[in-house]
């Protein structure tokens, strides 16, 4: 087997699991497991923990509508240098740039919105693909 290499997406890990926060938990514990076997600093562990988790909460509720008969796949790579992971749901998508600002001063007192903000300020690479319904997150072991 080819060891999964955060630069290079043919040798990732993949995991496919129902749109439920518990299955979700599981896939996320897998990919926190190996950050921390390869001794990320507390704060890089903690930057991957709060996007990933962000990135599949947004696939379950936005991306998959709460659907529970729809599947989110994660593909992963950790080595101890880079952790890249991709999140995609089964949506059609989204345009990032039509997300309004959370940070606007009407939107302040909203319970939801920031979890884009959030991974943006956390990771070192954010980007959206497949129009929307694609995330792929990198962090750097600092």
């Amino acid at each position: 087997m080819t060891q999964a290499d955060p630069d290079n997406e043919a040798t990732f890990q993949v995991m496919t699991f129902p749109g439920d926060l518990r299955s979700a938990r599981k896939a996320a514990d897998a990919v926190l497991e190996e950050v921390k076997t390869a001794r990320y600093t507390v704060e890089a562990a903690f930057a991957i923990k709060l996007a990933l988790e962000e990135a599949i909460i947004n696939a379950i509720r936005h991306g998959n509508g709460s659907d529970p008969s729809k599947t989110i796949t994660m593909r992963y790579a950790v080595s101890p240098r880079k952790c890249a992971i991709v999140i995609c749901d089964q949506g059609s998508g989204f345009d990032p740039d039509q997300v309004p600002d959370c940070t606007n001063a009407e939107r302040l007192s909203l319970p939801h919105g920031r979890g884009i903000m959030l991974m943006r300020a956390y990771m070192n690479r954010v980007a959206y693909r497949e129009h929307g319904a694609e995330v792929y997150l990198m962090k750097c072991n600092e």
